[in-house]
């Protein structure tokens, strides 16, 4: 089988240190290829997963096919391949090299392609496992919401992105109505990890919904994996929003739900990320539009930090 010197396809890619020094860790090995959908049938996966069309336009013009440099195919292959070999695995991967995204479009949606390169895959072990159709394409449609924010942070949000999204396509996380939750049981723990969607208010009714939902949902699909509890680790669970926000809130009445564990780290970035949806921004150039982004920039601009903060809820609803 043909190898390659990946030091020499790091120069010839002309990639920048971090991204050439990942690449040079790998083996020359040639990788299966990587099974694209066809191209024809692009336009309408790509609107079940949600993509925006100007971002489905930059996709498709981008699509790979033989005008690709050669070793970015191979690259591809790559970081689909080893994305696959942890099918089922619920840790979180090493994430891959973070390209020169303003080369064209081809580059900035480069691990878009191997989403959807995976999507085979993933939908082959949501039907082993008997996950609905409604929950494996709601859970995979979060590529579009994703792809929104990066767009709307001007790339800043993908290189955060496309390791979160490494989840979705090996069956690690699941979309059951308002909330996600991510299979995280090891030896020393039985805790799903909840997270928190950009879709919409968090209403008690939707998450009281989405709790239940997951009650039955992994008993029946992973019976192999009991879970205790559900933990959450968001500066969602900061108490200083109680300084700020009503009571009746939905925010302070989700942090209810849990019980708060001591510690917590600076979440500020997450906050700025998930509000406001600018990391570069300064914040005497922040405008406030809503109830959380007045609090939350009062509380920056009085020199505060907002703390991400972990809470627990045993799996049957009880603190």
């Amino acid at each position: 089988m043909h190898r390659r010197d990946t030091s020499e396809v790091a120069e010839r890619l002309h990639l920048p240190p971090e991204a050439a020094a990942w690449v040079r860790g790998l083996d020359g090995e040639t990788p299966p290829e990587p099974r694209l959908p066809p191209y024809v049938e692009a336009p309408a996966l790509l609107d079940r997963l949600a993509v925006d069309p100007r971002d489905v336009a930059e996709i498709l013009a981008g699509w790979p096919s033989a005008e690709w440099p050669p070793d970015l195919f191979w690259l591809l292959g790559k970081v689909t391949a080893a994305v696959r070999a942890d099918l089922g695995g619920a840790g979180w991967l090493v994430p891959g090299p973070s390209l020169p995204r303003d080369r064209g479009p081809a580059w900035r949606h480069f691990y878009v392609y191997a989403y959807l390169a995976l999507l085979e895959d993933v939908r082959a072990y949501h039907a082993r496992r008997g996950v609905p159709e409604e929950v494996s394409w709601t859970t995979l449609a979060d590529l579009g919401r994703n792809l929104a924010i990066d767009r709307r942070m001007n790339g800043e949000g993908w290189p955060v992105m496309l390791q979160w999204l490494t989840l979705h396509v090996r069956g690690a996380i699941y979309e059951l109505g308002r909330l996600q939750f991510h299979r995280r049981r090891t030896p020393e723990s039985r805790s799903l990890s909840l997270h928190i969607p950009r879709s919409g208010p968090l209403t008690p009714p939707s998450c009281d919904a989405s709790f239940a939902r997951a009650r039955a949902f992994f008993p029946r699909h992973f019976p192999d994996e009991p879970y205790e509890e559900i933990t959450c680790g968001s500066w969602l669970l900061d108490p200083t929003l109680a300084e700020y926000l009503p009571a009746d809130s939905n925010i302070i009445r989700f942090q209810r739900r849990f019980e708060l564990q001591p510690g917590g780290e600076d979440g500020t970035e997450d906050f700025l990320r998930f509000v406001f949806g600018t990391l570069a921004t300064p914040l005497d150039e922040l405008t406030a539009r809503t109830t959380l982004q007045r609090a939350g920039l009062a509380h920056l601009r009085a020199g505060g930090r907002w703390l991400n903060r972990t809470g627990r809820i045993a799996l049957d609803g009880r603190p």
